[in-house]
C-alpha cells in the first residue's frame, strides 16, 4: 500500500491510456450469461473463491474524465493488472468531468458491445443507475471505483479509503496548520459528485467536535475538475473572505490549481492549503513552502484492485455479497463489506520529508 510501497515508477505508462478507446458502433442482439450475479450489493448468489480465473475477457474503464492526469494513472494501474490476467483493458469517457449524459452514452454503449466487465467512477450519483442496471441484466460485471453510484446500481464499489477516515483526516491536517482557529473553506469538484460530498459531510461533521470550537467553515466552492475553474475559484474566495486561514480541497486538479494560485501571491505561506494531490503534481509547491501536508492514497494501486474486482466478478469468485473475499495479486487479499465496498487502505500523508520516496 502507498505507506509502505518503495518508490512509484508509474510515469512511463501515461501516455498509452489516452489512445485507447472503445468506437460507438453497437453490437446487436444477445445478451451475455449472467454467471449467476445478481444486482447490487446485496448480491446472495453463490461464490466460489478458487474458481478458475477468466481469460479473454473485456473489460472496459469509464473515468470520471479521460486525460485527467489522477485517472490517466488510475487506469493504467487498471491496464496493466487487467493485461496480467490475461484479458483486455479499454478506456473509454468524456474530456469533461461533469458531462453525465455523456457517461450515459457510454455505458450503454458497452452494454451493446457486450463488455464483460465495467470499471466506472461516477458522475454522479444517481444518473447511471438505470444504465447500469441494464448493464447488469445483461450479465455485465459493474465495478464503481474512485467515486461511487447507488449500491443497487453495481456490484461492487472499490474504494479509496474509508470515506470517512479520509474526511475527517483532511481536516486534521488543515487544523493542526491553521493552529487550530480560523476561517476555512472547501474547494471542490463538480456540485454532483459523489465521492466529493460524502467526504464533505465527514469533514462537517468532524468541524462539530469541541476540538474545532474555534474554525468556521465559511463556504464550499466548485471548480468542476477544471484548472482554471479552480484556480479563478480559488483567488474568488480569497477577494470574498480577506480572513480565510485555510483551504481543503478533496480533488487533485483543485488542490494543484489552488497551489498554483497560492504560490504566485501575497498569501503564500499565509493561507493554509492541504487536501488530496498527487505526489508530483504537488512537489513544487511543498518544497517553496506553498504547502506544508496533503494526503492520497496510489491511484495506480486503486485502478489495479478495480481491474482484479471486475475479473473475480466475471468469474463467480466474488459476487458483491458481504464477507467474500478475493486475491488481487501482489497487493494481497482483499474484504468485500457492507454495502458491497472494498477499501484499498489508509491515506498516505506527504510532506518534506516523504514527498520524494513517490513518483506518481
Amino acid at each position: 500500500m502507498p505507506a509502505t510501497a518503495p518508490r512509484r515508477r508509474l510515469t512511463a505508462a501515461l501516455a498509452v491510456t489516452a489512445a485507447l478507446t472503445m468506437g460507438v458502433t453497437a453490437c446487436g442482439g444477445t445478451t451475455k450469461d449472467s454467471a449467476g450475479k445478481e444486482g447490487g450489493a446485496t448480491a446472495t448468489g453463490s461464490a466460489d473463491p478458487k474458481a478458475p480465473l477468466k481469460k479473454g475477457l473485456t473489460v472496459a474503464y469509464l473515468p470520471k474524465q479521460v486525460n485527467n492526469p489522477y485517472f490517466t494513472t488510475a487506469d493504467n494501474g487498471g491496464k496493466k493488472a487487467v493485461e496480467q490476467l490475461g484479458s483486455t483493458y479499454k478506456e473509454v469517457g468524456t474530456s469533461s468531468g461533469t458531462d453525465t449524459s455523456g457517461q450515459v452514452s457510454y455505458v450503454n454503449t458497452l452494454t451493446q458491445q457486450q463488455a464483460d466487465a465495467i470499471a466506472v467512477s461516477a458522475q454522479d450519483p444517481g444518473a447511471l443507475c438505470t444504465a447500469l442496471k441494464q448493464s447488469m441484466k445483461n450479465g455485465v460485471s459493474v465495478v464503481t471505483y474512485d467515486s461511487d453510484t447507488n449500491k443497487d446500481c453495481r456490484h461492487v464499489f472499490v474504494s479509496q479509503a474509508s470515506a470517512e477516515d479520509l474526511g475527517r483526516t483532511q481536516i486534521r491536517l488543515l487544523a493542526e496548520q491553521i493552529g487550530g482557529k480560523g476561517e476555512i473553506a472547501i474547494l471542490s469538484a463538480a456540485q454532483t459528485a459523489t465521492n466529493q460530498n460524502t467526504w464533505i459531510e465527514f469533514m462537517k461533521d468532524e468541524l462539530k467536535k469541541p476540538a474545532y470550537k474555534d474554525i468556521k467553515l465559511v463556504t464550499t466552492a466548485y471548480g468542476d475538475d477544471d484548472a482554471q475553474k479552480s484556480f479563478q475559484q480559488t483567488q474568488g474566495l480569497l477577494q470574498e473572505h480577506p480572513k480565510l486561514k485555510g483551504i481543503v480541497s478533496p480533488t487533485t486538479v483543485g488542490i494543484k490549481a489552488a497551489a498554483q494560485y497560492l504560490s504566485g501571491s501575497r498569501y503564500k505561506g499565509k493561507v493554509k492549503l492541504t487536501g488530496l494531490g498527487t505526489p508530483n503534481d504537488m512537489r513544487a509547491y511543498v518544497k517553496n513552502g506553498t504547502v506544508e501536508a496533503f494526503e492520497l492514497w496510489d491511484p495506480a494501486q486503486l485502478g489495479a484492485l478495480a481491474g482484479h474486482t471486475a475479473v473475480a466478478l466475471e468469474s463467480g469468485r466474488i459476487t458483491g455479497a458481504e464477507g467474500q473475499k478475493f486475491k488481487a495479486g501482489d497487493m494481497g487479499t482483499f474484504t468485500v463489506g457492507k454495502d458491497g465496498v472494498v477499501l484499498l487502505g489508509k491515506p498516505t500523508v506527504f510532506d518534506k520529508s516523504n514527498i520524494d520516496e513517490y513518483d506518481f
